[in-house]
């Protein structure tokens, strides 16, 4: 296996765990976010109030985006297993 197929499969395996993690990172940071405005504006300090929308959030995200998630695992597996292949 050269250098070039090396960086070629990082890359791919970078940008596969982008697209499978940032959904539901992005959905837990603007819950978070509004969470943290509503706690500023009325003042409650409530520490279970972040942590319970959030999960909720994430875990809706990940029945929204399960689908594709899983998707782009499937299809980073069987790139990997083609390049298995080809260097054989």
């Amino acid at each position: 296996m050269d250098q070039a197929t090396i960086i070629t499969i990082m890359q791919d395996a970078i940008s596969t765990v982008l697209t499978v993690a940032l959904p539901p990172i992005l959905i837990g940071l603007v819950v978070g976010i509004i969470i943290s405005i509503f706690q500023a504006a009325t003042q409650i300090n409530e520490q279970t109030l972040t942590f319970v929308p959030k999960i909720i959030a994430i875990l809706v995200a990940l029945l929204i985006f399960g689908g594709m998630m899983l998707n782009n695992l499937t299809e980073f597996t069987t790139r990997i297993y083609e390049y298995a292949v080809t260097v054989s």
